[in-house]
């Protein structure tokens, strides 16, 4: 059977002098990458559900160079199509020598997939309007970031187009089990990446520019893992065990394996398993179902890591899972258990200038948002059983469930944040710069999403902290905010209303928040993708949204090492 590609190729990391490259293909193949002026690697397909996949390791790239590729599929060339109106996919490799070099990367979250996909008219793609930007040059730096960071709701399991709707409607009709307009099994999770996917200029922009991800509620289903009701009530489903299984496989298959680095994909035990036999269906069915099992929900030696960490040049980006191994015990909830937190502040030491911390949830939200949430969460701990429940319910009706909804959390964030910025003979030392002297980190951001309307912020840990630490959502990418939802989120913004809302957490017994934060810009509530940039010490943020035509346009651009200057 002759192989087609069915989605790709999609590049993901770059890491020195080689490059992963994912592919999906309609049958097994031999998938071979020949980059230009050097640079090659192949890979047979593996099988799952009756699907086929690859992730290609290209190795022998040049330094410093960008690099046409071509791929094929056994002896057939599939990549570039002949027939693409598009500039050739380039694989851009970083100098050997790059202290100095500038790192750029763009964020964002919650993409619902093509235009009027669910129905609903929605603002111009801003993935879109980037790609069609960066066709215009692809190799000028100025308009190539190094990296796309997709911070969760990559795609919507539980808010399906209505083609999705059809094709589901013939799976339930046949005796699939499941909620009408919702996916449950492997198969139907496939339709959301090959719809979300094949979108003809982010197809182009994920074949061009290297990408990470990480999920958030919607890749499951909306409010995962809320708290430990939620998920008692979730297991009553009957669908629910093949909705979290297909779940995470496909998460694992389509999102997390580009993650990894051509060193982690060779230690990663589950790829050399699936690799090794004809099917691996049911290998990726029990993994699904093992890393969320009930008895793992307060156990800290998780069997499979989500978080992951890579550097690009002087810049260090730490992702971290908000959402699959939280710790849901009430009154010790924790976004990460203990043993995935010690990963992280292991990696918030080493050698590098700025910290980026991905995190699908915001770390610091409007602060009235953050207030209730930290009084709710307190209530659901109250002695008076039917008052706790009424909490619960508050809790999971408007999705109180961001980091002050998990303090202990927010506050271990907010203290290594502070103890970082400090430098002091307690804190995590850095190396900064080629001459090799110890510091503070240049700059620390958490890069968040989820909240559908974008805004910078900017923490005050105290006087003796000396790093600039900021929160940097950029959210929606390809969705919107309803009509009636913008006053009241530009209302959890002011004064008066954070006041209030801290004199009802105050009341509930919750500790003034260890620090304080101000908006530096937002919030804005349409599209958008936003840019971090670093050059040596220097760090700004830029906010674009999309115009009704469909361009990108500046938001808001904020000097993230000169604010806390002029503030």
């Amino acid at each position: 059977m002759t192989a087609h590609l069915l989605i790709g190729p999609v590049l993901r990391r770059v890491t020195g002098d080689r490059a992963t490259i994912w592919v999906e293909t309609t049958s097994a193949a031999q998938v071979r990458v020949e980059a230009t002026g050097g640079g090659a690697g192949s890979a047979q397909t593996f099988s799952a559900y009756g699907h086929h996949y690859a992730i290609v390791v290209v190795e022998g790239l040049r330094r410093g160079e960008a690099s046409e590729y071509q791929m094929w599929l056994d002896d057939r060339q599939v990549w570039p199509p002949t027939d693409s109106p598009y500039p050739p996919s380039v694989i851009v490799t970083r100098p050997a020598d790059d202290a100095e070099h500038p790192v750029s990367m763009i964020f964002g979250s919650c993409r619902e997939a093509t235009p009027h996909a669910t129905g609903r008219k929605l603002p111009p793609d801003a993935l879109d309007a980037y790609a069609r930007r960066l066709m215009t040059d692809p190799q000028d730096p100025q308009l190539r970031p190094d990296l796309v960071v997709l911070l969760g709701d990559q795609v919507y399991a539980d808010k399906t187009s209505a083609k999705v709707r059809r094709f589901l409607r013939r799976r339930r009709a046949a005796g699939q089990d499941g909620p009408a307009d919702e996916v449950v099994s492997f198969d139907e999770y496939t339709k959301l990446y090959l719809e979300s996917w094949r979108d003809p200029e982010v197809r182009w922009l994920l074949a061009t520019v290297p990408s990470v991800m990480i999920f958030d509620d919607h890749e499951i289903i909306d409010d995962w893992n809320t708290s430990a009701s939620w998920r008692a009530d979730m297991s009553t489903q009957p669908w629910w065990a093949e909705r979290i299984a297909s779940g995470l496989a496909s998460y694992w298959v389509y999102q997390h394996l580009g993650n990894l680095s051509p060193d982690e994909l060779a230690a990663d035990p589950l790829l050399a398993k699936i690799t090794s036999v004809p099917d691996a269906t049911d290998l990726l069915r029990d993994f699904g179902l093992s890393v969320d099992a009930p008895e793992q929900a307060e156990n800290t030696d998780r069997p499979y890591q989500w978080s992951f960490a890579l550097d690009i040049g002087r810049t260090r980006l730490v992702m971290l899972d908000n959402r699959c191994n939280r710790v849901l015990t009430p009154a010790r909830r924790e976004m990460l258990p203990a043993a995935e937190w010690a990963w992280f502040t292991d990696q918030a030491h080493g050698d590098y200038d700025h910290l980026v911390i991905g995190s699908s949830l915001p770390w610091l939200m409007p602060p009235a948002i953050h207030h209730v949430e930290a009084w709710n969460e307190k209530l659901t701990v109250n002695p008076d059983t039917r008052r706790a429940a009424f909490a619960e319910k508050i809790r999971r009706a408007v999705d109180l469930e961001h980091w002050a909804a998990f303090s202990h959390s927010f506050h271990a964030l907010t203290e290594l944040c502070r103890r970082l910025g400090e430098g002091g003979a307690d804190a995590p030392r850095h190396r900064v710069g080629v001459g090799g002297a110890y510091a503070p980190p240049a700059t620390i951001s958490v890069l968040s999403g989820d909240v559908h309307h974008s805004y910078v912020a900017r923490a005050k840990l105290g006087p003796a902290v000396r790093t600039p630490v900021h929160q940097l959502t950029c959210s929606p990418i390809h969705n919107q905010v309803p009509a009636p939802m913008k006053p009241l989120m530009r209302l959890a913004w002011s004064r008066v209303a954070a006041r209030g809302m801290r004199a009802l957490a105050k009341s509930a017994g919750v500790p003034r928040p260890p620090l304080t934060w101000k908006r530096l810009a937002g919030p804005y509530f349409g599209n958008a993708v936003s840019t971090l940039r670093h050059h040596g010490a220097r760090a700004e943020v830029e906010v674009e949204g999309t115009s009704k035509d469909g361009h990108l346009f500046t938001v808001a651009t904020v000097p993230l090492t000169d604010a806390v200057k002029n503030a």
